[in-house]
C-alpha cells in the first residue's frame, strides 16, 4: 500500500501532487482527507481538473479518502505518442483498479466524468474486485465514434458552433483559457470557471509543444484509442452501489445516455441535475457530494 504524502491543508485544500508506479506507467495524483477512511478514486477527463477543487474537498470532509489522477497521457502522467497511442481503453481500466488497490487494500469508491466515465464502467466490469461503488458524471454506455440508435446523439446545432472555430495558439495559455471559456459557454457551462480549470490544465501540461496543449485541454488522445471490444452489453452484470449524475441540458451527452445507464445497471441511482449542461456547477457540488458519500 502507498504511503499517503498528500493531506489536506489548513484550508482543505490538497497539500500536493505525486507520481504513482501502477501497471507499468506513471500517474500523477493528488490526495485529499484520511488515508484511512474509504477511499474514492476520481479518474480525469483526462487531467485531475476535472474535478473541482470544491467537490474532492467537500467529499474528503464527508469522511473519504479522495485520490483525483491524470489518464495516461495528460497532466503529470507518463507520455507517449499523442498521435498512435499503444495502449488501449482496458489498459485505462486496469491502471484505474491497480491504483485503487495500491491506495487500499478494500474495493474502492470509483468515480469518472466524461471520458473517463467510460473507463470506470470497463474497470468496474473487468476488476469487480476492486470496487464497491461507482459514480458516473456526464458520459455514455458506448465508446467515442457512431453512437446507438437508441442513443441521443450530439445536439448538431451545438457542435457545429463548438467545433468550427478557429484555434487558438495552444502554447499561449492566455489564448487556449479563453479558447476553453467560450466552448463552455457553448455547451452551457460556466465560462469563468472553465477559464480557470483550463489555465490550471495549462500550467502542468508536460512539454511545450501545441500538440500537447491541446491533447491535455481536449482529451484527444481518448478519440484515437482502440475502445473495443463494446462494453454496452455487460452493464447488468455489475453488482456495485451506481450513481449516474446529468445535466438536464448538457448537449453533448444529451440526458438519455444517464437514462440508459441507470435503466441498465442495476440498482443505480439516477442524480439529473436540472439547470446543469456538461459541468457541475457550484451550486449543485453539495448535492453530487452527498449522493457521493451515501454509496
Amino acid at each position: 500500500m502507498l504511503e499517503p504524502q498528500m493531506m489536506m491543508d489548513s484550508e482543505g485544500r490538497g497539500s500536493g501532487m505525486d507520481i504513482c508506479d501502477v501497471n507499468g506507467v506513471s500517474l500523477g495524483v493528488e490526495e485529499l482527507g484520511g488515508a484511512d477512511a474509504p477511499l474514492v478514486l476520481c479518474l480525469g477527463a483526462p487531467t485531475m481538473l476535472s474535478w473541482s477543487d470544491a467537490l474532492c474537498v467537500q467529499l474528503a470532509a464527508q469522511g473519504r479518502h479522495v485520490v483525483r489522477c491524470d489518464l495516461r497521457d495528460a497532466g503529470a502522467s507518463s507520455h507517449g505518442d499523442l498521435e498512435s497511442p499503444d495502449y488501449t481503453l482496458r489498459d485505462l481500466a486496469a491502471d484505474a483498479a491497480e491504483l485503487a488497490r495500491a491506495f487500499d487494500g478494500r474495493p474502492a469508491h470509483l468515480a469518472g466524468i466524461g471520458i473517463s466515465g467510460m473507463v470506470a464502467q470497463v474497470a468496474a466490469l473487468d476488476h469487480p474486485d476492486a470496487f464497491s461503488a461507482l459514480t458516473l458524471i456526464g458520459t455514455r454506455p458506448v465508446a467515442p465514434g457512431p453512437v446507438d440508435e437508441d442513443l441521443p446523439d450530439h445536439d448538431q446545432a451545438t457542435m457545429g458552433s463548438l467545433f468550427t472555430r478557429p484555434q487558438p495558439d495552444w502554447s499561449d495559455g492566455d489564448e487556449a483559457a479563453e479558447f476553453m471559456a467560450e466552448g463552455a459557454r457553448i455547451l452551457g457551462d460556466d465560462p469563468a470557471e472553465a477559464r480557470d480549470v483550463a489555465a490550471g490544465i495549462w500550467e502542468r501540461t508536460q512539454g511545450d509543444d501545441p500538440e500537447s496543449y491541446r491533447a491535455d485541454q481536449l482529451g484527444m488522445v481518448f478519440s484515437r484509442l482502440d475502445c473495443r471490444p463494446r462494453w454496452r452489453e455487460r452493464l447488468p452484470q455489475l453488482r456495485v452501489a451506481t450513481l449516474v449524475v446529468h445535466g438536464r441540458r448538457d448537449p453533448f451527452f444529451p440526458v438519455g445516455n444517464a437514462e440508459a445507464l441507470a435503466r441498465e445497471i442495476p440498482g443505480t441511482r439516477l442524480l439529473t441535475l436540472e439547470n446543469a449542461a456538461r459541468a457541475v456547477p457550484a451550486a449543485d457540488v453539495p448535492e453530487v457530494v452527498g449522493a457521493m458519500a451515501a454509496l
